[in-house]
């Protein structure tokens, strides 16, 4: 049996949906408790929000008018996120939908507000929101958890339990932000993938690195295989990861059981040097 699809209707036409109906409780329970415990919700004047440095770097011109449209026909489904300091509030999450009602010059809009927050709390929000949209660029993801680690002096794996993503995930996004600003911005510029920048860094340091460097400058570049297409004629080797040989630290860690006397140890971890010819901690 066909579905049955309601009939077109024309934008004159279209129901406008209230920005405040019935906000509350739908999307409260829609958001992470934690994100908006305590926050109040209310009309805010958009010539009073500060915008500041966000997460997300990269904005579609295109895409903010059409959102723009449909802001101005549907309303606003989520509202922004703010924080109050002082006599002003800034923006914490929602600075496409506030670019995109700025376009349609809209006066105010629906805001949770955010008061007596640290800096690491306002990034911790600011992050789990963009993260759960698609678009946000692994740039700007990567740059962010850079911040955050900066701000906090915290290890990696605290920053996978604060902002709940992998462990593996959070080093590799720590990798790229550290790569040099020209080559991220040509990564966003040219949508390259994030492997091509983390296997590019792995390689030596000589001339056929900086010439692939050129290439993904260029966007050349933007394909994982197309790097290994021309790793393999410019015929470059990648460093080789050195196995850790554990067999002497497992030695000694016997002898260290077996031998009480300090001096034993001393002369025993002096031959096992001598004979691996290596360090031992």
């Amino acid at each position: 049996m066909a579905k049955e699809f309601s009939a077109r209707v024309s934008k004159r036409e279209r129901k406008v949906t209230d920005i405040t109906s019935g906000i509350d409780e739908k999307i409260l329970k829609a958001n992470d408790a934690k994100l908006l415990r305590g926050a109040q919700l209310a009309n805010i004047a958009l010539s009073t929000i500060v915008v500041r440095e966000q997460v997300r770097t990269k904005f579609n011109d295109d895409s903010l008018r059409e959102l723009g449209e449909n802001i101005k026909v549907n309303g606003l489904i989520q509202p922004l996120v703010i924080h109050r300091e002082n006599d002003k509030f800034v923006l914490i999450c929602g600075e496409r939908r506030f670019r995109a009602m700025t376009l349609i010059e809209m006066n105010d809009a629906p805001c949770f507000i955010l008061e007596n927050k640290t800096k690491e709390e306002l990034m911790a929000i600011q992050f789990s929101e963009n993260q759960a949209r698609e678009d946000l660029h692994y740039i700007d993801q990567a740059d962010s958890i850079y911040g955050y680690q900066k701000l906090t002096g915290t290890s990696e794996r605290k920053i996978t339990a604060a902002l709940g993503i992998s462990k593996s995930e959070v080093h590799r996004c720590l990798m790229i932000a550290k790569l040099p600003r020209d080559v991220k911005e040509a990564a966003k510029e040219f949508n390259t993938e994030k492997y091509v920048l983390l296997e590019w860094d792995e390689l030596p340091k000589n001339e056929f690195k900086d010439e692939i460097k050129g290439r993904i400058l260029a966007g050349d570049i933007t394909k994982r295989l197309q790097l290994k297409r021309v790793i393999s004629q410019l015929k470059i080797e990648k460093p080789k990861r050195k196995k850790k040989d554990d067999s002497v630290e497992k030695l000694m860690k016997v002898l260290k059981t077996q031998m009480k006397d300090p001096k034993l140890q001393e002369r025993a971890k002096a031959m096992m040097k001598e004979l691996a010819g290596e360090r031992i901690h």
